[in-house]
């Protein structure tokens, strides 16, 4: 039978942070990639080690924001019950979908014009706006693309779907229950052997092999669902929700081995040297490497989810309020920074200085630009209460304004 655990754990807090800050990081190193891939701007200093660290990123980052997501979503549905979890889903993924959507759009547009303009060497701001507010104007078209918020998109409809099954296996008392200890039998089973990452990463693999290019595919051209990726990271989501059921399981998931470590490294180094097969189509093995690269990525997809769970759960156990306020912010910091990113990325991109210097200075200065609006506009306002679930104290700007009386 499974254990309900109705307490909040602060380190799942914390791999959610995790997962999207990585998102951060990753949209910050497209611009230094080695060759051109469509990107939005790219930089005269490009990096021949960040490839690399894209690949491996892009590989868990969603996904384990998905297992944390339905997770999530499970412990709200048993404390609350079904209405007022639709209600929730609706109030903290479908209106930031929707608000988000109009209010990042003119500027996700307008840094895609000027990136091109960077890359001919002349960037004009006020064009590039004029162009991305006048795109308001083409709805429905391309109503997703160029777009980060495709994941809450894809969140409602997992979601949506999870809640219709669970009604239909609903209506059969004995199959529901036969079908949730099989699930629990599973579940536990995979979460218990690090052995087992090899047996879960299966079907994840077959998931796989039917996107567009090899690894992960990212849905933000058309409201028509990613049948593959919708699957994919619905497992996820499921996983994480069935992992909720029993308090042991995500304990027993977050233990760290040898022998995931062995595993994560392998899986590792041979998704990225397989990799470099994916433009060799003529390759008399092509079919095999595809598979053993994306059998690879399986691996390092869920033994990377594991680790992370894990390391959070070693050293960000206990309530600690920098990990609260972050973990906070973190929704609000991906929401906003996919702008932020590029428009810095075009600053950057024909200055004289190093990659990583240029890296690490957009990634910095997107986070800090972000925490200091969440911490000066969000957290104390409806907007942090639509997003957090309540609002809360300023921390940075802690001190108000009084105004000046004339004649004092």
């Amino acid at each position: 039978m499974a254990i309900q655990h109705n307490s909040r754990l602060d380190y799942l807090d914390a791999v959610r942070s995790f997962a999207l800050i990585l998102g951060i990081a990753f949209h910050t190193a497209l611009s230094f990639m080695p060759i051109f891939i469509g990107w939005a701007v790219m930089d005269m200093s490009t990096s021949d080690i960040l490839p690399n660290f894209v690949l491996v990123s892009h590989s868990f980052r969603m996904a384990l924001f998905f297992l944390i997501a339905g997770y999530f979503s499970h412990m709200t549905l048993s404390r609350k019950g079904i209405k007022p979890f639709i209600q929730s889903r609706l109030m903290r993924i479908g209106l930031p979908l929707l608000i988000g959507w109009f209010a990042l759009r003119p500027l996700l547009v307008s840094a895609w014009v000027m990136g091109a303009e960077s890359m001919r060497g002349d960037v004009n701001i006020v064009n590039g706006l004029k162009a991305g507010f006048a795109s308001l104007a083409e709805l429905p078209q391309g109503l997703l693309t160029g777009t980060h918020l495709w994941f809450l998109y894809y969140l409602l409809l997992i979601s949506f779907c999870v809640l219709v099954f669970r009604w239909l296996i609903s209506l059969h008392g004995p199959s529901k229950h036969r079908l949730s200890m099989l699930a629990d039998h599973i579940v536990g089973m995979t979460s218990r052997s690090s052995w087992m990452i090899l047996l879960i990463a299966s079907p994840t693999a077959i998931g796989l092999w039917f996107m567009q290019n090899w690894g992960l595919d990212t849905p933000d051209k058309s409201l028509l669902p990613h049948v593959p990726l919708l699957c994919l990271y619905g497992g996820f989501f499921v996983f994480g929700w069935l992992l909720q059921r029993d308090v042991t399981m995500i304990e027993s998931l977050a233990h760290i081995t040898l022998t995931k470590i062995a595993l994560c490294i392998a899986s590792i180094t041979g998704a990225i040297y397989l990799s470099g097969f994916q433009g060799n189509i003529g390759h008399p093995h092509y079919s095999l490497l595809k598979a053993s690269f994306m059998l690879s990525y399986a691996v390092m997809m869920w033994s990377l989810i594991s680790l992370s769970i894990g390391v959070c759960k070693k050293w960000l156990s206990s309530p600690n309020k920098l990990v609260q306020y972050v973990a906070d912010a973190s929704y609000w910091m991906y929401l906003v920074h996919l702008p932020i990113v590029i428009w810095l990325q075009i600053a950057f991109a024909e200055l004289q200085l190093p990659w990583m210097l240029k890296f690490v200075s957009v990634f910095l200065l997107t986070l800090g630009t972000s925490v200091l609006l969440y911490d000066l506009m969000v957290r104390s306002t409806c907007i942090g209460t639509l997003l957090n679930g309540k609002r809360k104290s300023r921390v940075l700007f802690t001190r108000r304004i009084t105004p000046v009386k004339i004649g004092e």
